[in-house]
């Protein structure tokens, strides 16, 4: 499904530097360090997680959603100690290193782990120390978006918003919100974005994937989303798209695990052409790699052998990742001076 890394002809998307801002904690695992941490406890897996991986998902319906959760709810639960939170995040920066990452933005729900790691303030703190050490490691530059849960009450993600802004500037860039969008009332969540907003976070909302172009506005109006985990079917409405773009609020699309889920029938079928010919800023992401089986380099090879997508193009791709992040200026600079270094190699 990942596709070649290379193309036909073209420059190993390998060895594009990029920025990775749609990543999520449990989902950024190995497959083998699933493996190996739940043989290790005695957690019995489903074959799904194990001889039929990477697992078939849907999304259509409540109840694909619900068995995608309950997947990835199996997995969270093999992080028992704290260097397997400091082995899944260095482990994580290594693989996007590998994929040409130079950037990346990982997405935590504290409250999904506070149980086992002594409560939600003390998990963030060993997030935070497990990412310094990973940086230190891989040289990869690391940042944290706490994000709350559409399916828990708005009043935890206010808990979450003010936990965020204790770290603003020091580590914690931005706070989001995710699981299934057609769960809780986007407006509910407004008080905890505002909180979030007044600390001068990124506001970076799931919206735009399992529904369409309202999930986007509600995103925009009621919670003034700065960046948009998905929104990939603003595609679907012009005038909202057109309003998108001159807002400047970059996409974090994630091909491979938008066709995994059902939001469309193939990679073909991913709006990217139109996003980009609209002058929609697009940041490609993996998502969860744990559950869909391709990471970051995976979704730039989908989507140039998708729609013939020329070096240039996915140079441009790696570009927008970069201005749409929150990574530091020298970071930026050293970025944009590798993508300029991979169109400068001839083509294989």
């Amino acid at each position: 499904m990942a596709g070649s890394t290379t193309g036909s002809g073209g420059r190993p998307v390998t060895t594009l530097p990029k920025a990775h801002l749609h990543l999520h904690f449990t989902g950024s695992m190995r497959h083998g360090t699933l493996l190996e941490l739940a043989e290790r406890d005695g957690v019995v897996l489903p074959d799904a997680l194990v001889e039929d991986w990477p697992p078939r998902l849907s999304a259509a319906d409540e109840k694909g959603w619900f068995r995608f959760q309950r997947l990835y709810d199996v997995a969270r639960s093999v992080l028992r100690t704290e260097d397997d939170v400091r082995r899944l995040v260095r482990e994580a920066a290594e693989d996007d290193v590998a994929d040409g990452g130079r950037w990346l933005e990982i997405q935590v729900d504290p409250s999904g782990y506070a149980a086992r790691f002594g409560g939600i303030t003390a998990f963030t703190d060993l997030v935070l120390d497990a990412v310094r050490d990973a940086t230190e490691r891989t040289g990869l530059g690391v940042a944290v978006v706490i994000a709350a849960n559409r399916t828990r009450h708005p009043l935890d993600a206010r808990t979450l918003a003010r936990l965020a802004g204790q770290y603003a500037g020091r580590g914690v860039v931005g706070f989001g919100l995710s699981n299934d969008e057609r769960r809780g009332t986007t407006s509910e969540f407004a008080p905890a974005f505002a909180i979030a907003e007044r600390a001068g976070l990124m506001l970076t909302p799931h919206g735009g994937e399992l529904l369409g172009p309202a999930s986007v506005r509600a995103c925009l109006d009621d919670l003034h989303a700065d960046r948009l985990g998905h929104g990939v079917r603003v595609a679907e409405d012009p005038v909202l798209l057109d309003r998108v773009v001159a807002a400047g609020v970059p996409l974090e699309v994630c091909p491979v695990s938008n066709v995994a889920l059902g939001v469309f029938s193939d990679l073909t079928s991913v709006p990217l052409p139109t996003l980009l010919e609209a002058g929609a800023t697009v940041a490609l992401g993996a998502d969860d790699p744990l559950l869909f089986g391709s990471r970051l380099a995976g979704q730039y090879a989908t989507m140039r052998a998708a729609h013939d997508l020329s070096d240039e193009c996915l140079a441009e791709l790696a570009r927008m990742s970069v201005r749409a992040s929150r990574a530091p200026e020298d970071v930026r600079a050293g970025i944009r001076r590798g993508i300029d270094e991979w169109l400068a190699q001839s083509p294989s």
